[in-house]
């Protein structure tokens, strides 16, 4: 039989038969097609004249039976802020029913009871389904920096007859079936430009060329036995190669130019997937997860409704916080959303303290809400705005004339970032635990051995950045223009020898020794002193440790950072031994 037939075999043993156009309407294929599929089903012996399944029809829908389903909950739903800092995509909340609830429900009522839930990002909050639903939840470790390819790898031994399903899907329908005879990936009828892929004359879903739209993709697939060995070989093949880390599970049913199983194109309003708050709002105006402190907060200091806030967008997620872009009034703001652990990081009124003192001096953006209690933020969106090229010795010299500009106006504040301390602090958070670091006790000597020469040749203090970095050089257009150079994210800053913001420029830049002699060399127009420079040699093993000791911390909770963390323990040891050569040639 082919699919079309097959269809409709299963359309018949879904739903009671009534007439031929209420089958084409369950199976989604033409009159025509109906009559010419009942013809030889009848022929072929699966159904007799009265429309009743036979018992050989009987037999292959009990060898067509799902299995099981895998539902991958494990990511952070970045598109899906504010709300995602709240609760897990999977639990949000339609029209009274959670998505993950609602799909388990459905999957009950075709039968499916034996489903597995793979979490990670708020792993926590799913744990009641065990107890209310039955089902077993897989924990992905990996969630913070790899994409749902590797979710599915921990189910692999269970793929066979299944279903894969998003957790953020809302179906109006019933998607799932008591029988499936072939393996299938759904789209809708609708298109968009983030789909990869389009479905074709013979409903193969084939990749989209350059700038063409693609049918929605929804994420939901059934795997039939006889694919799954493919499936599985994909599977580990890709998620062994650092290279696919990022990847959709999808890519593991592609071959050359399309998908190995074919496509099951439903009507885009029996099934959506939900990515944005303005989606849910859309599909839910009165859904409990739309009322989330970050859309209170804006609406109250900007006196509107949550209707005017427009167009969310996430951002790049930082280091430090969680951000998102939105329109209001006819101008765009971002919002910051402090990230996990940051309430032990930064004090938020020591930040807000600085910004008290830089506002209205055209250092930083423009700031429209502060709260020095949580960290929440709403700024102006800095307009045909770039970042720093460190590469760029044109760019780095006008930063640092920036920056020597800001450091001579010796602005003060009631507070001051201590290097050797923070080192100390960010340890502490570790909870005991050694560090990951099999030399980090005597690395941790060198560089505290070189407190006494910073306080030898240190100058005074002044507000210092801290986190002078690149990324935080924002080059905009003026109204002549010209360019004008901003400063953004003042959470660290504090009293300090200005000459620290040169050493983080460079060790976040990840530049080598004679880029970093280059990079002081445009401080210092004039000329700088050997023993400066050696200073800055030791600030830069300082600052090193620094951030090695915040990355060890942000790793106990899952966040990874690559090569930055291994740069910044390097740069500690490294300009540790610069130093002594400096002084010890």
């Amino acid at each position: 039989m082919n699919i079309q037939t097959l269809d409709i075999l299963n359309a018949i043993h879904t739903k009671p038969y009534t007439n031929q156009r209420d089958l084409a309407k369950e199976s989604g294929h033409s009159l025509g097609i109906v009559n010419r599929c009942i013809k030889e089903l009848m022929e072929d012996g699966y159904i007799d004249e009265h429309m009743g399944l036979t018992n050989k029809a009987k037999t292959t829908f009990l060898e067509n039976t799902p299995q099981n389903a895998i539902i991958l909950a494990a990511g952070y739903g970045m598109r899906m802020v504010p709300i995602n800092t709240e609760v897990p995509k999977g639990l949000l909340e339609v029209k009274g029913e959670t998505l993950i609830e609602r799909l388990i429900k459905q999957l009950h009522e075709a039968g499916i009871h034996n489903i597995f839930v793979v979490v990670g990002y708020m792993k926590e909050h799913y744990e009641y389904l065990i107890d209310e639903y039955d089902v077993e939840l897989v924990v992905c470790e990996e969630y913070s920096h790899k994409n749902n390819l590797h979710s599915l790898k921990l189910v692999i031994e269970h793929i066979a007859n299944s279903y894969i399903i998003p957790c953020d899907i809302w179906c109006a329908e019933n998607p799932f079936h008591k029988s499936e005879f072939y393996s299938w990936y759904m789209v809708t009828n609708s298109f968009d430009k983030n789909s990869s892929v389009r479905v074709n004359r013979k409903l193969q879903l084939v990749t989209t060329a350059k700038g063409e739209n693609g049918n929605t993709m929804l994420g939901i697939a059934y795997i039939h036995k006889n694919e799954a060995p493919k499936l599985y070989r994909n599977i580990e093949s890709l998620s062994s190669n650092p290279y696919y880390d990022n990847v959709f599970w999808e890519e593991a049913l592609m071959e050359k130019d399309h998908m190995f199983i074919t496509a099951k194109v439903i009507s885009n309003d029996i099934a959506v997937e939900i990515n944005t708050y303005e989606q849910l709002r859309e599909l839910d105006h009165g859904s409990n997860q739309l009322q989330t402190e970050a859309i209170d907060i804006i609406c109250q200091a900007m006196q509107v409704t949550p209707e005017q806030i427009v167009n969310i967008k996430i951002l790049k997620k930082g280091m430090t916080n969680r951000s998102f872009l939105f329109d209001c009034k006819g101008k765009q703001y971002i919002m910051r959303i402090p990230g996990e652990g940051t309430q032990e990081l930064i004090n938020r009124k020591e930040e807000a303290d600085v910004y008290e003192v830089i506002k209205d001096k055209h250092i930083c953006d423009d700031i429209v809400y502060i709260n020095p209690n949580n960290g929440y933020k709403i700024t102006e969106f800095l307009q045909n705005a770039r970042n720093c090229d460190p590469l760029n010795p044109i760019d780095t010299q006008k930063c640092m004339n920036r920056l020597r500009t800001f450091h001579e106006k010796k602005l003060t504040v009631p507070h001051r970032f201590d290097i050797f301390k923070q080192i100390e602090f960010y340890e502490s958070l570790w909870n005991g635990k050694p560090s990951i670091y099999r030399d980090y006790e005597k690395t941790k000597e060198n560089v505290f051995s070189l407190r006494d020469y910073i306080e030898k040749h240190k100058g005074s203090e002044v507000l210092t950045h801290i986190d002078a970095v690149p990324d935080n050089f924002i080059f905009i257009q003026n109204q002549t223009g010209e360019e004008d150079i901003r400063l953004i994210d003042w959470e660290y800053a504090g009293m300090q020898d200005p000459h620290v913001d040169i050493a983080m420029f460079c060790i976040y830049a990840m530049y080598n020794r004679e880029q970093v002699d280059t990079l002081i060399n445009q401080y210092f127009t004039e000329g700088c002193p050997s023993a400066i420079r050696t200073k800055i040699y030791c600030y830069i093993a300082a600052c090193g440790l620094l951030w090695s000791n915040w990355c060890e911390y942000k790793r106990e909770l899952g966040i990874e950072f690559g090569e930055y963390s291994l740069r910044q323990y390097r740069y500690a040891k490294e300009y540790f031994n610069i130093v002594q050569n400096e002084l010890h040639p």
